[in-house]
């Protein structure tokens, strides 16, 4: 291992946002419809589009900052250099909750859908080899780990289109509305907006991904030009695909009145539409999006984890290092694998119900941040223009992400405040030391 941090700027623009996509695991929109289309009544397309509103506000702050520097470490680095490096810590902290989430989560859903599909291999198993082969891979150069990724992301989205086009043939045969041009799954005669925002709230979380292109800024080409448009990238490729994929599901199915279990309706809706052949092939194409969205999810929180190491706020000698030979943080990378190998001894409920305060922490510090920064500390303040983007713009994004917070499950809350708690500790104790915290160019 290097010493000092060794850059490999080897991806282009469309390889980050693939790797966004992949984190973002663009089949949830299945796993999500039938609970979202029970709360919106049959309105699950018009709440992504209030989703994705909501989530470009978000991913625009994201793209100012990290247009103004290649420092990597998301929301962790853009809330030290606009208000300090406590703030910092405590943004970091809790975001590092959600990245070493995701890469678990990943792990379960790789079980229990290869469970199913071999029940012969025991759970653990599975667990144990795919955490194995997403750590192994992510061993390796990112610019590998992105073009593999394209891989496993193209094959589930061209199974998508035949769904589409499954869904197209089965419309014309009287299954769901009454033909394809129709906009009832937008406006169906349902004109109440307390039960969109409910769902936007819930599909909000599908859009996580977008801020995590930012901690590869170190191993882009050109960072303060690609990361920013990767940003906004990704969150509209997703929001493209969502949109689209929830728009054809609803005109199949306008109400859940068909599905026995709506909040597990995946199962049931390729059924419906394509037949018991098409589900276990659609099974197939959904355990590589899983694989997909855990080896970006694993590069993720292994970057950050690396980033706050060169910090000082993990061990700096073991984590804040890049192996010289593969241009990877290996030792972060390898902790991320070992965390999800806990997926052996935990069930998906809990795991899920614990993800999303370090998400809604790290927005609402990110928003906040866009005005300390150009409003506060830059004097960006003159003109109607400035003010805007860097006063009223920021406010309404932080707005919209208090409404996010009123819908977040209490579990996660609680479990959030708990992993706060530990932040705390770890802070009080390096004050103990004299050890300071020093983030980027936090001042």
């Amino acid at each position: 291992m290097e010493k000092t941090q060794v850059s490999f700027k080897k991806m282009s623009l469309w390889q980050v946002v693939i790797l966004g996509v992949a984190y973002m695991t663009p089949m949830v929109v299945f796993d999500t419809f039938g609970i979202v289309s029970g709360i919106t009544d049959g309105r699950v397309p018009l709440a992504y589009i209030f989703a994705l509103v909501a989530m470009l506000l978000t991913a625009f702050s994201y793209a100012r900052f990290s247009r103004q520097t290649e420092k990597p470490g998301s929301a962790y680095t853009y809330t030290a250099e606009s208000c300090g490096a406590k703030a910092g810590f405590f943004v970091g902290w809790c975001s590092l909750l959600d990245y070493i989430l995701l890469p678990l989560v990943n792990a379960l859903l790789a079980g229990i859908y290869l469970e199913a599909v071999i029940p012969s291999i025991p759970y653990w198993m599975w667990v144990t080899l795919f955490a194995g082969l997403v750590t192994l891979i992510n061993c390796f150069r990112i610019n590998f780990l992105a073009n593999l990724s394209l891989v496993f992301v193209i094959a589930p989205l061209l199974l998508m289109v035949l769904f589409i086009y499954l869904v197209i043939r089965g419309v014309g045969e009287g299954q769901g509305y009454e033909h394809v041009l129709t906009l009832a799954p937008l406006f169906n005669g349902d004109s109440s907006i307390l039960p969109l925002i409910a769902g936007a709230s819930i599909l909000c979380f599908s859009f996580l991904g977008f801020d995590a292109v930012t901690t590869m800024s170190h191993e882009t080409r050109d960072p303060k030009r690609t990361i920013p448009r990767a940003v906004m990238l990704t969150t509209l490729v997703g929001g493209i695909i969502f949109l689209t994929a929830s728009w054809f599901i609803q005109l199949y199915f306008p109400s859940n009145v068909r599905f026995n279990n709506p909040d597990e309706a995946l199962p049931e809706i390729v059924l419906y539409v394509g037949g018991a052949l098409f589900q276990s092939v659609f099974l197939c194409a959904q355990i590589m999006n899983t694989f997909a969205s855990g080896l970006a999810t694993h590069a993720s929180a292994s970057r950050l984890i690396h980033i706050m190491g060169k910090d000082g706020i993990f061990h700096r000698e073991t984590f804040g290092q890049v192996h010289s030979k593969l241009g990877t943080p290996l030792y972060a990378v390898l902790l991320v694998g070992l965390i999800s190998l806990t997926a052996i001894a935990l069930d998906l409920a809990t795991v899920v119900s614990m993800i999303s305060f370090g998400a809604l922490i790290a927005f609402t510090a990110v928003n906040f941040s866009v005005f300390v920064k150009f409003y506060v500390r830059d004097q960006q303040r003159h003109g109607m223009k400035n003010i805007f983007l860097n006063l009223i713009l920021p406010f309404i994004s932080v707005g919209v992400i208090m409404c996010l917070w009123f819908n977040l499950e209490r579990s996660a809350l609680l479990f959030g405040c708990s992993w706060l708690s530990v932040g705390i500790v770890i802070f009080l104790y390096k004050k103990l030391k004299k050890q300071n915290i020093v983030i980027g160019n936090a001042y």
